[in-house]
């Protein structure tokens, strides 16, 4: 009876258990969301609503062209901005999904009576969506282990630094849009491979195709989800759940893929791509192997295996060597290589090396990033492998590669933080489950301590030691303990990421700032200042040639056509870019004039301490127009005989003669006292000697020294040379010696 009673009293208190759990679970995940999208406002509240970087501007300009003159000229849209004199065909070199879910958003904003301009709409993007990240989150997690797992995931996917860098208000780039959907994409992929519904196969096929549309790393899932599908084939997990998942995902992702204008038919065409149309005739192969099994003897079955077997190996491998060699499935690209060799792009792709992202990561930029995580991944990891299920296995696919990519190019902790975040949620319930799941009614009279036990003993340590007879996880002081510490490092987590959320990722590129002595705060505006500049001051169609850096801000600020920017689609218009800034002026002027470049912008940072200028650029660019005029351009020739890159009085002839040399020191001399110029960037004293410059003229220099102007000069009217012109304006006429006749003779002393 006693026991009846009790029973039904748990049925009754679990009843309500499930009353209580279901609004505290929306609660929680409502807190993370509201905190996930306040915590990346930082740069809103602290500067103002702009965008922030290179490449949000060329989106933030596409986005408006499709808010404002319609999406059939969006698509169609030829931005003659760029690339001068070639264009670029914009709305067929881009992935669209991040200017049309602005669009949209812009349209039902209006629709409801909601005046908000798109710029806005562009700012907080990526805040909202990192909501809908941490609900996507949350779904993958849970149908790992549990809602406790979930939760703990989306909090720390929602202040993870690794995603907040790409996520904060003003950071309107594709990966604002595009780490929610991979997160989405996955969870439905596993609830489809759970359930065996086409439902789920086909809404992640969708969500991929939304992916496709959104960001190139869209390459990713097309392999993720494949290589999973792979594995579990070898395990000899093959089901009917499994075919019909991977099968309704594969064909409505692929024929929705290929509508992507920039997309085309390379799903079909590619390398990148084969691997997923691989397994797609694989698993038909296993499901029709599963089906004739049924219908004949084992043996007559055995023979027919083998003979199927031994035939399509041989014509698979037959296609694939026909079709690759003929150039109907394209090979792999140097991007693809570049990721499994880090020495790949230095050696063959320069362009893609220069680039301070695509370098491999350090220890300490990982833990920057991911903070205790980073060391909570192997757990997770680990307790995986002990479950050991079809979920299992793809988080630590996902991990392994993930880990691996990372590893690579420093970029990629973007697509490996969702992961650890993932396995890191595992682990931390896992320890939860374990140090707070057994209560004290739960411990069998057996393991209870005695009265003989305790008897005498303080009451302190009667509490410490109640629970269980043994040291273990029943007793309060392990738990304590336990408990304690893993609160502490979350505090210090929490700690951390809203401190690099604040201070590291928060702040606009176009926008500086610095603390003064007195602990104020200065901002640095020098950015805007000269492109405000150049589009009041200049014509409409003035040329300006700058390294392809800043090609996306003076398009989408000054509204001036530029000759290369950040698509780097043409390495040859960026080659000559880089040989015009590495050639001495008579040798560049002719590139200057061939391309009608009017203005030549660059950054000296030297004077402010800012390591990210041309300067500290420029070997990038000799590197890159050697690639091309290997006799012309020679690296070696920049430095000193012993090997050093300098900028004084000791660098090399060939380094003081270069455009881009004169251009960043001209002048730099009058900002200090005589004999006292040093350049901060570089922690070298400046040359005492002022370069001087013939074929260009200083235009417009910003406030603090930081963004430089030079216009470029016309040819003389009466075909002079200009170097000789500026000596002859500076009354420095050149001296005429008089030819001496034959049968003259120099007078002797």
């Amino acid at each position: 009876m006693g026991v009846s009673a009790k029973n039904s009293t748990k049925k009754v208190v679990n009843s309500h258990e499930k009353d209580w759990k279901i609004p505290l679970k929306v609660l929680i995940l409502f807190c993370i969301i509201v905190t996930s999208a306040s915590s990346r406002l930082f740069s809103v509240i602290r500067y103002e609503s702009i965008i922030h970087e290179f490449d949000p501007w060329f989106n933030f300009r596409a986005s408006k062209v499709l808010v404002e003159q319609g999406f059939y000229n969006f698509l169609n849209w030829f931005d003659e901005r760029s690339w001068y004199p070639l264009g670029r065909v914009a709305g067929g070199t881009l992935y669209p999904g991040l200017m049309v879910t602005s669009g949209i958003i812009y349209k039902a904003l209006h629709f409801l009576k909601l005046d908000v301009d798109i710029r806005d709409i562009c700012v907080l993007l990526a805040p909202a969506f990192s909501g809908l990240t941490a609900i996507a989150t949350y779904y993958l997690a849970r149908e790992l282990k549990n809602d406790a797992a979930g939760l703990l995931a989306a909090a720390f996917i929602g202040i993870a630094p690794g995603y907040t860098s790409r996520s904060v208000a003003g950071s309107y780039d594709n990966e604002a849009i595009a780490i929610t959907l991979l997160m989405s994409t996955f969870a439905l992929w596993i609830k489809a491979v759970k359930t065996g519904a086409s439902f789920w196969g086909a809404c992640t096929g969708l969500l991929y195709f939304y992916m496709v549309t959104a960001w190139g790393g869209y390459v990713f899932i097309t392999n993720m989800i494949p290589l999973h599908v792979f594995v579990l084939l070898l395990m000899g997990r093959y089901t009917s759940k499994l075919y019909i998942a991977y099968t309704s995902y594969y064909v409505i992702g692929l024929l929705s893929s290929m509508q992507v204008p920039f997309v085309g038919f390379q799903p079909v065409s590619t390398s990148e791509h084969m691997a997923a149309m691989g397994v797609f005739g694989l698993i038909q192969l296993y499901a029709f192997y599963y089906y004739v099994k049924g219908l004949v003897s084992s043996q007559q079955f055995q023979v027919l295996l083998r003979l199927a077997l031994g035939t399509l190996v041989a014509g698979a491998i037959v296609a694939l060597y026909f079709l690759s060699s003929s150039g109907v499935i394209a090979p792999w690209t140097g991007r693809f290589y570049s990721l499994w060799d880090t020495n790949y792009a230095k050696i063959h792709i320069p362009i893609i090396a220069s680039v301070s992202e695509h370098q491999p990561p350090t220890w300490s930029s990982l833990f920057f990033d991911l903070q205790l995580l980073i060391w909570l991944l192997p757990v997770g990891v680990y307790l995986c492998f002990k479950e050991l299920r079809n979920e299992h296995v793809f988080i630590i696919i996902y991990a392994v590669l993930g880990t691996y990519f990372c590893g690579v190019m420093v970029r990629l902790v973007l697509t490996l933080t969702p992961c650890v975040c993932v396995a890191a949620a595992v682990a931390i319930s896992t320890l939860l489950d374990t140090y707070l799941g057994p209560d004290a009614e739960d411990v069998t009279e057996e393991s209870a301590p005695s009265s003989k036990a305790t008897k005498g003993k303080p009451k302190l340590f009667q509490y410490f030691l109640s629970g269980s007879s043994s040291i273990g996880i029943y007793n309060m002081l392990s738990r304590i303990m336990v408990l304690g510490s893993v609160t502490y490092f979350l505090v210090l987590f929490v700690y951390h990421s809203s401190w690099v959320t604040s201070n590291a990722y928060s702040s606009p590129t176009v926008v500086l700032s610095t603390v003064l002595n007195d602990g104020s705060l200065m901002y640095i505006d020098d950015f805007r200042e000269a492109y405000d500049w150049l589009r009041r001051n200049t014509p409409n169609d003035a040329k300006v040639m700058s390294w392809w850096d800043y090609g996306y801000q003076i398009a989408g600020m000054a509204d001036r056509p530029t000759l290369v920017d950040n698509n780097t689609w043409n390495n040859t218009h960026i080659a000559t870019v880089g040989k015009a800034m590495s050639s001495n002026e008579e040798a560049a002027y002719p590139i200057l004039r061939k391309h009608d470049v009017d203005y030549i912008l660059i950054i000296y940072g030297g004077t402010l301490g800012f390591s990210s200028d041309d300067m500290n650029k420029f070997l990038w660019m000799i590197r890159i127009s050697q690639g091309l005029w290997p006799e012309d351009i020679i690296e070696r020739n920049f430095f000193t005989r012993s090997g050093e890159y300098r900028t004084d009085d000791d660098a090399s002839p060939t380094m003081r003669e270069s455009l881009m040399y004169k251009m960043s020191y001209h002048g730099a001399y009058k900002l200090f006292p005589p004999g006292q110029g040093y350049d901060r960037s570089r922690g070298q004293r400046l040359p005492s000697k002022d370069p001087q410059l013939f074929t260009i003229e200083e235009a417009f220099t910003s406030m603090h020294h930081l963004v430089r102007l030079y216009k470029v000069k016309k040819p003389d009217t009466f075909g002079r040379d200009l170097k000789q012109v500026s000596l002859f304006e500076e009354g420095k006429r050149k001296k005429i010696r008089r030819p001496t006749k034959m049968n003259e003779r120099p007078l002797r002393a």
